[in-house]
């Protein structure tokens, strides 16, 4: 017999491997935001994780271009690796706008790849999990996009107790006005990815690479990162960008989308502190032309955004000669995980089961399965160990994934009708009736049935 030939088993770099560990969290949250999405209406797409390579290129800017996974496929044609769901958003949009109307409402989890230098909850491989509304320019998108991502994080800190969370945002017509009034119009790509850095490298290196890559003068380049400077009281700052924006129309009509933003935020009952204008933000993709978001962990802001977007009113023109403005965000979900993991808020247990039914006495299978199917009927998530081990291996077990609880039967409790719920933090045991009886399952199922109703108590 030949010898087997070992491979090493191993990832690639940026990619990973999820244990249940990290995976259970991550459901949670994914649960979580299709919540959210679904209140407000958003509807599930999906799209290929391959698309025609000119459906993609051009689209992000060149950064987005170098980090793009492209090949030629066995058909001889010339694709890539999605590195975001906005850009196919776009395309499809475009395809099949005809059929879906506008506005259109969708929301889209799914990975997606960027060959970038992986980092603290950044990965080449990741999840995102988008929502956008296209077909409208209305402020009302505005204002709800807003209201989502205020949601979606209010929601995860009930989840997972992340804290409270700052809402930063911008407009790109704000940017971009005050670059026209600078003469620097023509450079205001370059300008704002320097800009999208600031919190990063820090207003010095963002000045070196604003003098390397533009024509802006010493003058001109303090000038815009005076942006980063200007109070946190909103209302203030909104009074500083009409004075600098002048007498111009595009950031004039960009401030006041942001003061209408902020109105109807406020409207909406939104507190104040978790809605910031911070018109230093700029977001590194070069499709976004008016509205756009940042959000951060107030307890861990150096995480980075950990739900970002904006308005992208042309990016579909490639398409279609239909104009299809649109806006949007995207939960960092793996960002997010590591935040959690980070402040120490994440379950370490490896199963989704709240009990465990010990296999304790061989001749009562029959028994311990029906156990099993009552509580699953009565909406508990239960496993049954599957062999007649030691009590001491099983509940070893148990702790070990995490179980909440471990019921407990063997000949004594059959014959008395009471099992044992031992909680497993605590090692405290309780006495509950079991409704089996004559070989059958108990007909009372739910809240009625004592032994579901013990379990929930216990559990919450």
């Amino acid at each position: 017999m030949s010898k087997v030939q070992r491979i090493v088993p191993r990832t690639l770099k940026g990619f990973r491997d999820f244990l249940p560990e990290v995976m259970i969290p991550r459901e949670r949250l994914m649960g979580v935001a299709r919540e959210v999405y679904r209140s407000y209406g958003f509807s599930p797409i999906d799209t290929p994780a391959l698309e025609y390579l000119e459906v993609l290129t051009g689209k992000g800017g060149e950064e987005s271009d170098k980090q793009m996974y492209r090949f030629t496929d066995h058909g001889g044609r010339l694709v890539g690796m999605r590195f975001d769901l906005t850009v196919p958003l776009a395309r499809f949009a475009a395809q099949h706008v005809g059929q879906l109307g506008t506005p259109f409402k969708r929301y889209h989890i799914a990975t997606v790849w960027r060959g970038e230098n992986t980092q603290r909850g950044r990965y080449r491989e990741f999840m995102q999990c988008d929502f956008d509304t296209i077909g409208t320019e209305s402020v009302a998108s505005d204002i709800e996009t807003s209201l989502v991502i205020h949601d979606l994080l209010r929601e995860i800190d009930k989840e997972f107790g992340t804290g409270e969370f700052t809402i930063r945002v911008s407009n790109r017509q704000v940017l971009s006005g005050l670059l026209e009034r600078f003469s620097l119009a023509q450079q205001t790509t370059s300008i704002l990815r320097s800009l999208d850095k600031l919190p990063k490298i820090g207003p010095e290196k963002v000045a070196l690479e604003m003098a390397t890559n533009t024509s802006g003068t010493q003058e001109q380049i303090e000038q815009i990162l005076q942006l980063a400077q200007l109070p946190c009281d909103s209302q203030a700052i909104l009074s500083e960008l009409a004075t600098l924006a002048g007498d111009n129309e595009l950031a004039n009509a960009g401030v006041q989308r942001l003061r209408e933003l902020v109105a109807g935020m406020d409207a909406a009952g939104v507190p104040s502190h978790r809605i910031q204008i911070d018109p230093s933000i700029a977001r590194g993709l070069d499709y976004y032309t008016g509205t756009i978001y940042e959000t951060f962990l107030d307890d861990l802001p150096g995480i980075g955004s950990v739900c970002s977007g904006g308005r992208y009113d042309n990016l579909a023109e490639v398409y279609t000669k239909q104009h299809l403005p649109g806006i949007g965000a995207s939960l960092g979900l793996d960002r997010l995980l590591a935040a959690i993991e980070e402040m120490g808020l994440s379950n370490k247990g490896t199963t989704p089961a709240e009990v465990l039914i010990v296999y304790f006495d061989p001749g009562h299978l029959h028994d311990y399965l029906r156990l099993a199917t009552q509580l699953r009927r009565g909406g508990v998530r239960v496993e049954m160990f599957p062999e007649p081990k030691k009590l001491g291996q099983q509940l070893k077990y148990a702790d070990r994934r995490g179980f909440p609880l471990a019921l407990i039967a063997g000949q004594e409790e059959f014959d008395t009708g009471e099992c044992q719920l031992k909680e497993l933090a605590t090692g405290q045991s309780t006495k509950v009736a079991m409704s089996i009886s004559g070989g059958a399952i108990g007909k009372e199922v739910g809240e009625n049935n004592p032994l579901v109703a013990a379990i929930r108590e216990m559990l919450h």
